[in-house]
């Protein structure tokens, strides 16, 4: 493969990594729970060999859309159609457990499994410390013509929801469906993870068939589906696996000292921003994001971070501790702008009033030519420990309708006819109209957004 990528944009790729930037993809984002679940539960009834995912949190009583059941019920289905089901299960270490609605592998987990009759393959994989494995992907049909792939954020633990329906635990949540040359690094990385599973030599470590059970790399290049360049990026610990075999038509890449790709691409990213940045993640950002993010406003770059308006518990343990202080700085800092907006979201509530909703997403856009979709959070834990993934896309048209699609959900108005710098310009007014209408206790608002305070975020 030629080492000169052209790419249609001046934000860079990474050039050190295991997975090259691949022309001729077809990308779709998918924006919240019920749709995401509905197109993968539509790819899986299609499919006609294989089925394999990786999961971070599980509910086994999570109901798929359209009355298809629970997950396993879905999964259990394909297997009885004779299709290849696997999935990577994290198992948290002692120092980790009781981080999120894992499905851990335990005894009460293989008796359910054994009481369903489930036959499908399964593997627990362990991660280094306190972290997790928290890549968040599915793949269909790996390696043939009908090949796609779904690389996002979304953990099948809530409740599927529909957008505009706002009730209990509604998370905002995005993936993208990747189908291409570059979903071979997605089974690359898939069939990496499957043979070296930690606890696979383990009784409680493995699921389903036994006996010869290692999956082959992939050995060419899936067929172009469209027209976009993507990025397949990770985050590994090192010393989680050892075999560096190389993706096809890839460089090979030593996995043992850990991949930090994806981090690298979202520093790059910012550091390349000409005019916006819009931002959706779980978390605040770390200083090394934060200070660059500074360093953007001061070049007159537009900035929008969409976080849940509600922080989680570490966030508000966090704000009260003096050693933590140095990061909130760093948050308050961007405040001091008058093009950077802080904002959540909250939706009708049925009541006469609203409820927050919970963002969760992990997506990042810049100058409406780039944009980030996958796992990837924006605290040290994502940065550094955890296992990750995110497809990274330079495509213009994609970019402007997935930031159309997003700001129609958040703003309730239509900004297709609106550049980026404008977008985000009226994005700070709505979130700011809807914030004072919050304050006098008028629901009536435009859209979802509404802006927060940097200086007390988190009390």
């Amino acid at each position: 493969m030629s080492t000169i990528v052209h790419l249609p944009s001046h934000i860079p790729y990474i050039e050190s990594g295991s997975y090259p930037v691949r022309n001729g993809n077809a990308v779709h984002p998918l924006i919240d729970s019920a749709p995401t679940f509905r197109r993968i539960c539509e790819a899986i009834e299609g499919a006609q060999y294989s089925i394999w995912l990786s999961i971070t949190f599980m509910a086994p009583d999570f109901q798929m859309p359209d009355g298809r059941g629970t997950i396993l019920d879905v999964l259990d289905r394909a297997v009885t159609r004779g299709l290849d089901v696997r999935i990577l299960f994290w198992r948290p270490n002692p120092e980790s457990s009781g981080y999120g609605q894992a499905f851990a592998g335990s005894k009460e987990d293989h008796e359910m499994l054994a009481a369903r009759g489930s036959r499908f393959r399964a593997r627990w994989d362990r991660a280094h410390g306190y972290y997790c494995q928290h890549q968040k992907i599915w793949l269909i049909d790996a390696g043939h013509p009908s090949e796609t792939s779904f690389v996002g954020g979304i953990n099948p633990t809530y409740k599927s929801v529909e957008p505009g329906h706002i009730g209990e635990n509604q998370r905002h949540d995005i993936y993208v469906e990747v189908s291409g040359p570059s979903a071979t690094d997605v089974h690359h990385n898939f069939v990496q993870r499957w043979n070296e599973a930690s606890e696979r030599m383990g009784a409680d470590g493995k699921w389903g068939p036994t006996g010869e059970d290692e999956l082959s790399f992939p050995t060419h290049v899936s067929a172009p589906r469209g027209n976009t360049p993507v990025q397949i990026q990770r985050n590994v610990y090192k010393c989680r696996y050892n075999d560096s075999c190389p993706t096809p038509e890839g460089k090979p890449f030593n996995i043992a000292e850990g991949e930090h790709s994806l981090s690298k691409q979202y520093t790059q990213a910012i550091d390349a921003a000409r005019r916006t940045i819009y931002i959706e993640n779980q978390a605040l950002p770390i200083p090394e994001i934060a200070v660059r993010l500074e360093n953007a406003l001061k070049r007159g770059v537009d900035i929008v971070l969409l976080v849940p308006a509600d922080p989680e518990d570490y966030v508000r343990a966090a704000r009260k501790s003096p050693e933590r202080k140095g990061f909130f700085d760093h948050i308050e800092a961007l405040g001091k702008y008058e093009n950077f907006t802080l904002a959540g979201i909250a939706g009708p509530d049925g009541k006469g009033g609203r409820s927050n909703i919970y963002v969760h997403a992990k997506v990042m856009l810049v100058d409406d030519v780039w944009m980030t979709i996958g796992s990837c959070n924006l605290h040290s834990n994502s940065f550094f420990g955890h296992s990750e993934m995110n497809a990274s896309i330079w495509d213009e048209q994609a970019v402007r309708t997935f930031r159309r699609q997003l700001l129609s959900e958040h703003l309730g108005q239509d900004t297709g006819h609106l550049d980026d710098r404008t977008a985000l310009q009226l994005y700070r007014k709505v979130a700011h109209d809807n914030r004072q209408k919050r304050e006098r206790g008028d629901f009536n608002w435009t859209g979802l957004a509404f802006s927060l305070e940097p200086t007390a975020y988190g009390e």
